[in-house]
């Protein structure tokens, strides 16, 4: 299986479709509907678990038409009609126009495409993307309903030691100020760049705890399998906004500073998004753990509050944020509920 640009995975030949030239991932599934799933790397952490947990393949084999995207920078993704990788101007973007462009052209492809509306899953940053495309009235118009893994929105309650060590040294804007616009930990300047925030500052004997807090349910078998391929890399600029995020506790457009935000937005400040320009009638389901260090339950609620709609939850008290991947139990735990969910708003597998 290789994933590039955008993908569609047949229920009847089980083989992917290459559609190139597009960035973020997410999954989609077309009966009545199409559902997508995005995350806030690369397409392949839907398949990263076994066959029978990875949410990719499950819902392929119950009957849907599967569509998985890779956002920009990821390694499935570094194409562009006129620049490089290697170019500034490739990296000088955030989950901010991967929400508002990247996102609302995927949903606009797969709905000329099937002729239906499109159900959106998303996980992690795949759900900050989600719940910014769909305060926009042209964006959400082509959804039909949508699913949140571990939905972040705001960010406030963060406890994610390395995370937190990070964005206290401001290593986002040291790292900009440097002039590094690619943001590649698994490259060597990457390495160097955490070793030395692990040897002087926290104890990352276990990074994926330092990054995400404890997961109860993790498939340690397939942690070879899950680093071949995590993390991606991203863009300096994209991490500079999550830390944003985390410093102001806001849900908002990227800030330039002053005079630039003036120059970009009309306003000194950057402007937020309201959940409350989520149309009620949006039918949403959400995933959260008790143990999650980056969408932290507190966080999860003040979301929850701000939304006009009464989504259909789904809390964990023993899931981290890794498990709602990669659980030996993702499907029975998490992925049963979900379905059912989707099937209930007329997503009948054996309409494909």
């Amino acid at each position: 299986m290789v994933l590039h640009g955008f993908n569609r995975l047949s229920k009847l030949s089980k083989i992917w479709t290459t559609i190139p030239h597009f960035g973020h991932i997410e999954l989609m599934i077309h009966i009545f509907c199409t559902l997508r799933l995005n995350h806030d790397s690369g397409g392949d952490s839907w398949f990263l678990n076994s066959k029978e947990q990875s949410l990719g393949y499950i819902l392929a084999d119950q009957g849907f038409d599967v569509w998985v995207a890779n956002v920009h920078g990821t390694q499935w993704s570094h194409g562009h009609v006129s620049l490089f990788v290697e170019n500034k101007e490739f990296w000088d973007w955030s989950w901010q126009e991967l929400a508002l462009y990247d996102l609302a052209e995927m949903i606009k492809y797969v709905r000329v495409i099937t002729n239906s509306k499109v159900f959106v899953v998303g996980h992690s940053q795949g759900t900050i993307m989600s719940l910014a495309a769909f305060t926009r009235s042209d964006i959400v118009d082509m959804v039909e309903g949508a699913a949140l893994l571990c939905p972040i929105s705001y960010l406030s309650h963060c406890t994610a030691p390395l995370v937190l060590d990070m964005v206290k040294m401001h290593l986002d804007k040291m790292i900009l100020a440097l002039g590094i616009h690619q943001l590649n930990f698994r490259s060597e300047r990457g390495v160097q760049i955490i070793d030395s925030i692990c040897d002087e500052h926290v104890d990352c004997s276990d990074l994926l705890v330092s990054i995400t807090g404890k997961n109860c349910c993790f498939n340690n078998s397939r942690v070879d399998d899950y680093l071949l391929y995590e993390p991606h890399p991203s863009s300096t600029k994209n991490l500079n906004h999550l830390f944003q995020m985390i410093r102001k506790g806001k849900f908002a457009m990227y800030d330039y500073g002053p005079w630039q935000n003036l120059k970009q937005y009309g306003h000194l400040t950057p402007p937020e998004f309201n959940l409350a320009d989520i149309p009620k009638s949006l039918p949403l389901w959400v995933g959260y753990g008790g143990k999650d260090a980056l969408a932290d339950v507190a966080d999860v609620k003040h979301t929850l509050k701000e939304l006009k709609c009464d989504p259909e939850l789904l809390y964990l008290e023993d899931y981290g944020h890794i498990d709602f991947l990669l659980s030996v139990t993702a499907k029975q735990d998490v992925y049963d509920s979900m379905i059912k969910f989707f099937r209930s708003f007329g997503a009948n597998s054996d309409s494909s």
